[in-house]
């Protein structure tokens, strides 16, 4: 795998990437309590994994009310601020280039989650269903839970949450972080704006496509302002069929699916982002991704394209080939394999996932994956081209 083109240079924005290999953004609830503050065992965690040629950070709350899931990191205190420059810092030592993903849960978020233990926010005020919130029940212990109501959000709230987008992207430039990703995907908050599912407002964030995209636009618009478009990614995720039910809670499955997300992205292309990350159902026997969407994304967006979903080396070797991607994300690989841009060049094989320690803990089943052996290791070309 070492000619394979996932070990070829690529640009993304300002930066010039030494592979093609994307460390996704995966939540691993393991942030500091009082405070959802990152900690140095999360900079160990993002240090170790830091040969990927891109990484973006787990979700970051952007706002104490974006919280869906104790112990989830957040990136609006200053105490937060400082807990995410040691993750950075961490990385840029390691030659690495790292992005925070921008978070905000919406509805999917329970009131013992919430400040004062108010209803969770939405378009609409609409129960999310097939999905679960995780509340803390006692220190290091917790629970899911159904999500509560939410509450419709004013026109005034949107607004907020606008300059909230805006004031995250500053404190992850403070923290040190290479540019920003905006969370869109998952059926969470931006996702929710979009899906007809879960808006059915009356006003102009409701109603058309048009007017779905609204808070994307408004908020991609106003990142950008602080970042710059080149220093900025959208992260989606386009369903569209299910073979599964209860696998919805992953986002939402539109009448139009091909129509709605070739229209958000045409959002990202005005503005210029640096590129789209686009999460695939990710269970066995998951329907591919049509190939006519593929193409349109392609022809549509002008920027970095990123694929992710139980990607083998070789397929997204040949997505790439085909010139339908230019960056390929392994998630669960990479969690089990701080090594794996090695492991993949040289056919090194892989540790398996310890599902029991994804979520919460320590150390156990979040730093302690080892290396490959390191005589091997050692020897081993690095995964530049």
């Amino acid at each position: 795998m070492k000619n394979s083109s996932l070990f070829t240079p690529v640009a993304l924005g300002r930066h010039t990437l030494n592979n093609r290999i994307v460390l996704p953004p995966l939540t691993r609830q393991r942030a500091a309590q009082p405070g959802d503050v990152p900690t140095e065992l999360m900079a160990l965690y993002y240090r170790q994994r830091a040969t990927a040629g891109f990484m973006i950070s787990e979700g970051a709350q952007i706002e104490p009310r974006g919280q869906g899931y104790a112990w989830t990191p957040g990136i609006y205190s200053a105490a937060q601020i400082d807990g995410w420059r040691k993750v950075t810092e961490a990385v840029h030592a390691e030659g690495g280039i790292i992005f925070a993903q921008l978070w905000h849960v919406g509805r999917v978020s329970h009131t013992a989650l919430q400040p004062d233990g108010g209803a969770p926010l939405a378009p609409s005020a609409i129960q999310a269903q097939k999905v679960k919130a995780f509340i803390e029940t006692e220190p290091g212990k917790g629970m899911l839970v159904a999500p509560s109501m939410p509450r419709e959000l004013s026109t005034a709230d949107i607004r907020q949450l606008v300059e909230l987008y805006a004031q995250a992207a500053q404190n992850a430039l403070d923290a040190g972080f290479d540019g920003v990703e905006i969370h869109a995907a998952n059926g969470y908050l931006i996702n929710q704006f979009i899906s007809t599912h879960a808006n059915k407002r009356t006003d102009e964030y409701g109603g058309s496509l048009q007017n779905r995209l609204r808070l994307l636009r408004e908020v991609v618009q106003a990142v950008a302002a602080v970042v710059g478009p080149d220093r900025m990614g959208v992260r989606f995720t386009p369903l569209f069929s299910s073979t599964d039910e209860d696998r919805v809670y992953i986002g939402f499955v539109e009448e139009d699916p091909h129509q709605t997300y070739i229209e958000a992205i045409r959002v990202l292309e005005q503005v210029g982002l640096a590129y789209l990350s686009i999460a695939e159902a990710d269970w066995d026997n998951a329907p591919d991704l049509p190939d006519a969407f593929r193409r349109e994304v392609r022809q549509t967006f002008s920027g970095r394209i990123i694929y992710a979903g139980r990607y083998s080396a070789e397929r997204g070797a040949r997505l790439i080939e085909a010139k339908l991607a230019d960056l390929i994300a392994f998630g669960r690989p990479f969690i089990a394999n701080p090594d794996l841009p090695r492991r993949l060049a040289n056919g090194w094989p892989l540790n398996p996932l310890d599902a029991a320690t994804l979520y919460g803990g320590g150390e156990d089943g979040f730093t302690d994956y080892p290396r490959h052996d390191e005589t091997e290791f050692s020897a081993a070309t690095h995964c530049q081209a």
